[in-house]
């Protein structure tokens, strides 16, 4: 082997190395970002998913696709109106659970869309929730179980008030205040 081939080899072995090792501090740092971003939808997603890069890519998706909407804080007038609008829900409860936990889904739905949230389709929305307040994703995946097992006549009364204190918790977060963004962005 000549002496430049020699130099050659080393200089293709040192590049493959190099990328190598970027790539996998890359995959580290993004892995890292997304299970503290995610918490415990990152592992759930894992699952899900069965492939810890597909799970990433689709948090990776869900990040970026919440980034690009045009969400925008509720009016003053707007908040107000939701608040009045959760208090009557919340005093229909005990009179009529499920119609109150039906009405606080249509409610956290309707304050979605004036976010500027998808709401069309249900895999959406868990999508965007799990991305934009990932800390109320399983609570609301739970809440929606629940309300689907109510359609269907097989859900107790206390399932029904558990739903609706993840649509209560999901709905004060969602609803925002003045600094609802800084808490969204970090």
């Amino acid at each position: 082997m000549q002496p430049w081939e020699i130099v050659v080899l080393a200089v293709v072995v040192v590049v493959v190395l190099a990328a190598a090792i970027g790539w996998t501090l890359y995959s580290r740092r993004r892995s890292d970002h997304l299970r503290s971003r995610f918490g415990s939808e990152y592992d759930r997603t894992v699952v899900e998913f069965g492939d810890q890069r597909r799970a990433e890519s689709e948090l990776s998706r869900r990040e970026e696709r919440v980034r690009h909407m045009k969400i925008r804080p509720l009016t003053v007038v707007e908040r107000q109106k939701f608040l009045d609008q959760w208090v009557t829900c919340q005093s229909l409860f005990v009179d009529d659970p499920a119609r109150a936990v039906e009405d606080a889904d249509r409610l956290l739905t309707d304050v979605m869309r004036v976010r500027g949230y998808s709401t069309d389709n249900p895999h959406d929305r868990v999508a965007d929730i799990s991305a934009a307040y990932p800390r109320h994703a399983e609570n609301y995946r739970r809440a929606d179980e629940i309300t689907i097992r109510h359609h269907h006549g097989q859900a107790t009364t206390e399932e029904l008030r558990s739903a609706f204190i993840h649509y209560r918790s999901l709905f004060d977060e969602i609803l925002g205040g003045q600094d609802e963004e800084l808490k969204r962005a970090s």
